[in-house]
């Protein structure tokens, strides 16, 4: 066998059934479901005659959506950035955090109680700490959504660290490697599963931690936005930021979805073989 031969990847496996088939049940199905979700509200809320200020019908809702579409795009910007932000900076920490906790025993032993002990704190109760301070602005929401959001990150890499084949330390170790190379040849290569599967689940904290600090003291963003129109008992825009908010999270949550199966594609197709 040729040398290029064993170290060529592995085919991607092609999709089961015709392509019809495999569009209607990722994308056809969540579009149709979405869809009954809107008829069902809007002939909800007209049939019990449910009055606007509870609850808006679904078209009085994309209604005012399309109307103050300036003002909730402008907000939605700033959201967006607030969470991007956060969110790096998650990764930035989380990462340098798991490695090291997971480098070692003795740092696991040390700082992994006092991780738990800082995320069992609910972090509403830390934005106004934040605010006190920093001031109103962007600045308590982009670390309420890094301190609510690097957790996971560091607990996925310091496992994936940690559960490394001990059969593959010992090779290595027997050929002459120091801790370091075996950490970046053999752990931290096999820890990118668990890092990139952990942003799926950082990147909806951080957007949900932006939205609370943005509720709490902020001049901008889709929080204020709804707690303004909540003060005005202007209730569509509520619900029409919220509309903006869900579709938001899918967008964030499918892009680092995408960037997962772009880098650890291999393993997914290992564990399917």
């Amino acid at each position: 066998m040729a040398q290029t031969d064993i170290v060529s990847p592995p085919a991607k496996p092609a999709r089961r059934g015709p392509d019809w088939i495999w569009h209607a049940e990722n994308i056809g199905s969540p579009v149709l479901f979405t869809l009954g979700l809107f008829l069902v509200w809007e002939v909800g809320c007209r049939l019990f005659n449910v009055p606007e200020s509870i609850l808006p019908t679904a078209s009085a809702t994309l209604a005012a959506l399309w109307e103050f579409r300036v003002v909730i795009f402008d907000n939605m910007i700033v959201t967006l950035w607030t969470t991007l932000l956060g969110f790096a900076l998650a990764i930035v920490i989380g990462l340098l955090l798991g490695v090291a906790v997971g480098w070692h025993r003795a740092v696991y032993s040390a700082v992994y109680p006092a991780l738990i002990a800082f995320n069992s704190i609910p972090k509403v109760a830390v934005v106004p700490i934040l605010i006190l301070w920093f001031g109103l602005g962007t600045v308590p929401a982009i670390l309420t959504a890094f301190l609510i959001s690097f957790f996971p990150i560091v607990v996925n890499v310091a496992t994936g660290l940690a559960t490394v084949e001990p059969e593959l330390e010992d090779v290595l170790r027997a050929l002459g490697a120091k801790k370091l190379v075996v950490m970046t040849k053999v752990g931290i290569p096999r820890s990118l599963p668990h890092f990139f599967g952990s942003l799926k689940v950082a990147i909806t904290l951080a957007f949900i931690g932006a939205v609370v600090a943005e509720t709490s003291g902020a001049s901008k963003g889709l929080g204020k936005l709804m707690l303004d129109a909540q003060a005005a008992f202007q209730v569509p825009i509520v619900f029409a930021a919220l509309l903006v908010l869900s579709a938001l999270g899918i967008l964030l949550y499918a892009l680092t979805a995408l960037v997962e199966q772009r880098f650890t594609g291999w393993a997914h197709r290992s564990q399917n073989h």
